[in-house]
């Protein structure tokens, strides 16, 4: 069965689908325009499982054009629209893209961007005004081999790779999604994520699925705005990475404000400090919290913390989805003992583990293995089956012999007042090989300095563990999605001149 028509099967034709500004869009008109767009690539002859550039911000047009392709039976390939030319043309040229949807907000960039190559670019007004021809049947999906999307990942850690989803991938996500979460028609979620992420595209999915309805916000740069809409549209839900809630915590009114209709928040993307946690939840008493855990290359999600459990098991990511096996296993291939001080590699199976990376047949070699998504995440387990990430083996910090996780030194930055995020980073030292650095955002006007910071790491950590340097700045480098952009702070490193104590 073709995605699609699974994702817009559950939604009453007069019933709110979207709501994107001042527009609402039913979800009758909904279908209506994705098989329309549908029609339209098919006319300009593109054939089924073809790439499809799409390049826009959140908006109707990307929905139409995301799930118009998909419906055609094509690949949507949605750009980061933070994506610089050689970006945009290095996918163009990987993917084999010869079609690519644009809105008008990104319409010129794109052309500049790629008119060296033979690529049709097609805007707003053509895609959502032109009536193609009358299409009788849109190709038949095989679910389990035929590609709906090719995600490109963020680059925060490295070179972008194309992760290979298919139309089953994405059924099986959204149906454990759904499940877990209890979403139903009468579900209003904001989304401040944009959908070019899978986390972003996750929460589009569940809420087409049951027939809910999904407002557009692309002002989050602006959280007091987000905070009026979020009351205004009388939203149910809210997603988001954990910049979305540092940022909502520190500089906004988040926790002095009432939202009637709030019923549940989600948050994956990395690891929120648990401090930040207990404000939300002493705050929200009533709003259900789901802590989760996922990777574009198993979909979005793999696991998830049940909010009744947050208390107990703060700083868990839960256990696997019902339709996901996650292991925590030891370079010898066994799982580490429960309740020990052992640490894994998170391993994870199932039907929502895509099948790899696009034309990249050496890594998908490396990450996927007999069948399983090697995570490259390392974790222990405790002695009830919860998972608890340690660090990413490629983020862990070598210092003078020690692995230090940089993940647990932000955590301790982070209970600080006036803190509003902390990224910690290796960076090359003669003696230690690599001294430990961290970079600070500080709420306008509040303490901590540097001093103060390292004094409190000192209190907290043991010696090898605490930073040499810290930098504060206004504000940390992120990437469309949200996340810190650690490469970024490395290169920084070089140039910023820290504050040494």
């Amino acid at each position: 069965m073709n995605l699609v028509a699974e994702l817009l099967s559950a939604g009453l034709s007069d019933a709110a689908a979207m709501l994107d500004g001042r527009a609402q869009v039913t979800y009758g008109k909904l279908r209506k325009r994705v098989d329309q767009a549908g029609g339209v690539l098919i006319s300009e002859g593109c054939r089924k499982q073809d790439r499809i550039g799409i390049c826009s911000e959140n908006s109707l047009f990307f929905v139409v054009s995301y799930l118009g392709a998909i419906r055609a039976g094509m690949v949507a390939v949605p750009f980061p629209t933070d994506s610089g030319p050689e970006t945009l043309a290095n996918i163009s040229q990987e993917a084999g893209i010869r079609t690519v949807l644009a809105s008008r907000k990104h319409a010129p960039r794109v052309r500049r961007s790629l008119s060296q190559g033979e690529i049709r670019i097609i805007g707003e007004s053509e895609l959502l005004q032109s009536v193609p021809a009358a299409i009788e049947q849109f190709p038949e999906i095989d679910p389990a081999r035929d590609l709906a999307a090719l995600m490109f990942t963020s680059g925060s850690t490295g070179r972008p790779k194309g992760v290979m989803v298919t139309h089953g991938n994405i059924a099986t996500n959204t149906r454990d999604i759904v499940g877990y979460m209890g979403l139903t028609a009468a579900d209003r979620a904001m989304v401040v994520l944009p959908f070019h992420y899978c986390f972003g595209l996750s929460v589009l999915h569940a809420l087409m699925a049951v027939g809910g309805s999904v407002v557009i916000h692309n002002e989050f740069m602006y959280p007091e705005r987000t905070l009026q809409e979020l009351r205004a549209r009388a939203c149910t839900g809210l997603a988001g990475v954990p910049s979305t809630y540092q940022i909502l915590l520190r500089k906004s009114r988040f926790k002095e404000l009432e939202f009637p209709d709030l019923r549940w928040l989600q948050q994956a993307g990395g690891k929120l400090p648990n401090s930040c946690i207990r404000e939300i939840l002493e705050a929200f008493p009533d709003v259900r919290f789901y802590v989760m855990y996922g990777q574009t290359e198993g979909t979005a999600r793999l696991s998830y913390l049940p909010p009744e459990r947050l208390a107990d098991k703060l700083g868990s990511i839960g256990k696997g989805l019902p339709s996901t096996r996650l292991e925590v296993l030891r370079p010898d291939g066994a799982p580490v003992a429960p309740g020990s001080s052992e640490i894994g590699e998170i391993v994870a199976c199932g039907d929502n583990i895509t099948p790899g990376y696009w034309n990249d047949p050496e890594e998908t070699a490396k990450y996927f293995r007999d069948g399983k998504l090697h995570t490259g995440d390392l974790a222990r387990v405790d002695a009830d089956g919860f998972i608890y990430i340690v660090e990413r083996e490629r983020e862990m910090i070598k210092s003078g012999g020690n692995r230090v996780s940089a993940k647990e030194i932000e955590d301790v930055i982070a209970e600080l007042p006036g803190v509003v995020e902390a990224a910690v980073v290796g960076v090359p030292h003669p003696i230690l090989g690599e001294a430990i650095r961290a970079f600070v955002s500080i709420t306008a006007g509040e303490q901590p300095g540097a001093n103060d910071i390292l004094q409190h790491c000192r209190r907290r950590l043991p010696a090898f563990k605490v930073p040499e340097s810290v930098v504060c700045l206004p504000s940390l480098p992120h990437n469309a999605i949200g996340k810190v952009m650690k490469l970024k702070l490395k290169e920084m490193a070089a140039t910023v001149t820290a504050e040494l104590i």
